[in-house]
């Protein structure tokens, strides 16, 4: 009787996994999300981009990421942890960028540089980087479409950043 009981568990138990794997996936999948900040380049030529941001230590510039022509990376992974981050970019093959107002720091090559201050004193560059208002979302995207400028003025992507859920 006993080994007869025991089977009926093990049917139940059996009959039941399946059930629960189904009430447990879309925990799962929610899980899997993805929360980062993306830039994601519209155009057909290469570009380079840095991101400052404000972070426990302080300000932080980092770049350069090489981003093709109509694909996306991401610069940040995981939630993001500022409301506020900064964006600079310039298109390697026809010169032009997408700037903003907010000084900070850049390199000629790769760079991760604390602080935004006194850049050229550094041994650095310094840039005009558009600032991006998250609203605390835990992910976003920015697009960076055929508008840079050649003489520096402000040049605003089509689709400022979006909340990319």
């Amino acid at each position: 009787m006993a080994s007869a009981g025991r089977q009926r568990t093990r049917k139940g138990l059996a009959l039941l996994l399946p059930l629960l794997v189904l009430l447990a996936a879309p925990l799962v999948m929610a899980s899997e999300a993805r929360a980062d900040f993306r830039v994601c380049n519209a155009t057909q030529n290469l570009v380079g981009v840095g991101i400052g941001y404000r972070a426990k230590s302080g300000w932080i510039t980092e770049g350069w990421w090489h981003i093709e022509g109509s694909t996306c990376k991401t610069l940040i992974e995981g939630p993001l942890s500022s409301r506020f981050y900064y964006l600079y970019a310039e298109d390697a093959e026809r010169g032009g960028r997408w700037d903003g107002p907010i000084s900070m720091c850049v390199a000629e090559k790769e760079f991760k540089i604390a602080g935004v201050t006194d850049c050229v004193a550094r041994g650095f560059q310094r840039a005009g980087f558009q600032e991006y208002d998250t609203g605390e979302q835990a992910s976003w995207m920015v697009q960076l479409t055929e508008q840079p400028t050649t003489e520096g003025a402000p040049a605003t992507p089509a689709s400022n950043g979006q909340n990319s859920q």
